[in-house]
């Protein structure tokens, strides 16, 4: 009976939610204004709000579809492009001004920004490759003010390639070439000016991983080591995935999150799932 109850609730949880796009607040943050969108549901209270953090090259398109599927399932998003972030990013700044201590700027700008706000119950983090790197760095510095977060395929390989990017004297060049773009000498020296690890070993608050099995840009040891390090994480490994989840491994990948995200634990979500005679290809 009890397994019933547990699966109604879980169900009603997941239930589609009415929507709208609220607004593009304007916030300041490390080189300039940040271009977001924040969408609220169409609800009687205060909901969870999820911060989008996007990867290095990419803008808030990248996660569209995530932020989609999480306001449906009744949390509210804002989704923003870092400054810098990209060549098509609408916030302000160049991508030769940024480093992952700038974004950090512009995401902790985001949470203050709403923090206080009565339409939200709580802020949660989601960040994927390099924005999963500046979620974890600002969540493992103000866990007070973060309910829970979830990385996919965190880009904490960054600070090994930074390393690898130095000159004999210990010094950088004044720009690196990264993936096609061009990142500037502040980049490196930032990115190697101290160990996520360490930082991560005091950031109590819930945490979620994702990385594919077959990401050739971030190893997966690298999850599998922020796992072991935080007190209070688990990580998924998808199978078949690289740098980036497709398909069917993206559907299953937004609900394991959302259902995170609404404080919904590992084990009862994979009831949900036997019930409704789901693959469980993500465990």
């Amino acid at each position: 009976m009890k397994k019933w109850l547990l699966l109604l609730a879980v169900c009603a949880a997941l239930l589609p939610i009415p929507t709208k796009t609220e607004e593009i607040p304007m916030i300041t943050g490390s080189l300039g204004k940040i271009y977001g969108e924040l969408r609220v549901p169409e609800s009687g209270g205060a909901v969870p709000l999820v911060i989008l953090s996007h990867g290095i090259g990419g803008n808030l398109t990248g996660q569209r579809d995530y932020a989609d599927y999480f306001l449906s399932r009744g949390l509210a998003v804002y989704n923003f492009d870092f400054c810098g972030g990209s060549v098509a990013s609408r916030s302000d700044g160049t991508m030769l001004e940024m480093t992952v201590l700038t974004e950090a700027q512009d995401l902790n700008a985001v949470i203050d920004h709403f923090k206080d706000d009565p339409r939200f119950s709580e802020i949660c983090l989601w960040g994927g490759s390099q924005g999963g790197f500046v979620s974890a760095l600002v969540a493992s510095q103000r866990p007070n003010d973060i309910e829970n977060m979830v990385l996919e395929f965190p880009a904490i390989v960054l600070q090994d390639d930074a390393k690898a990017r130095a000159n004999p004297d210990g010094t950088f060049p004044e720009t690196s070439r990264v993936m096609g773009m061009t990142i500037s000498r502040k980049y490196n020296e930032a990115a190697v000016s101290f160990d996520l690890y360490d930082l991560l070993e005091d950031c109590m608050l819930p945490v979620l991983i994702l990385h594919g099995d077959r990401d050739p840009i971030v190893p997966l040891r690298y999850s599998q080591r922020a796992a072991e390090v935080l007190p209070d994480a688990e990580l998924i490994v998808v199978p078949g995935q690289g740098h980036g989840f497709m398909g069917k491994a993206r559907k299953e990948a937004m609900e394991m999150e959302a259902a995170f995200l609404l404080g919904i634990m590992a084990d009862e979500y994979r009831l949900f799932r036997y019930f409704t005679n789901s693959e469980r290809r993500l465990y």
